[in-house]
């Protein structure tokens, strides 16, 4: 805001007219030059190619002025391997069966690591979404050989990202989706 404070000075001085239908404009450039989100909508991929897990133990959100952020809080162990695609439909581990998640587009988030005792890895709604700009639903969509599911509903197909943060002492999955 105050660069738009400066701006309006400094043309004001120039003597230079600003119409009122610029400042939107203005305002808009600026707020589109903070939220850079050319993350890309292709598959993405990461951890290591260890056969050992690391177990799946909670999921959170969170809201961002860019984004919408899904955290999978993982235990310990080696870096966590993870794929992170849009698919036409989620299906539950083990069974197949097809799991109706809300939204026009849908993440299919897999990490190789069974569910933690406590973690509801079947459940309709793991997080509570309401109100965000771009997330939907997040539905648990089942733990089957050491492999954890979990489908995420968006309003659209957006570019995100993915990080894997933390340590052997316990690891973070984080998926960012644009607004």
């Amino acid at each position: 805001m105050r660069l738009l404070v400066r701006v309006i000075a400094v043309l004001s001085t120039a003597g230079l007219a600003l119409t009122t239908a610029a400042l939107p404009a203005l305002a808009t450039t600026r707020h589109s030059a903070a939220c850079s989100t050319n993350w890309g909508t292709s598959a993405k991929r990461g951890g290591s190619s260890s056969t050992v897990s690391t177990p799946v133990k909670d999921v959170r959100v969170g809201k961002h002025g860019c984004f919408d952020r899904l955290v999978v809080d993982l235990g310990s162990g080696p870096r966590p391997p993870y794929a992170v695609q849009y698919v036409r439909q989620i299906l539950a581990q083990g069974s197949g069966q097809t799991l109706s998640v809300r939204g026009k587009a849908k993440l299919l988030i897999i990490v190789r690591g069974p569910a933690a005792r406590g973690y509801h890895s079947n459940a309709v709604n793991l997080a509570d979404v309401s109100g965000f700009t771009t997330f939907r639903q997040v539905r648990g969509a089942g733990s089957f050989e050491r492999i954890t599911a979990i489908g995420l509903g968006t309003r659209a197909k957006l570019a995100f990202r993915v990080s894997l943060l933390g340590s052997s002492s316990s690891w973070r999955l984080v998926i960012d989706v644009a607004h």
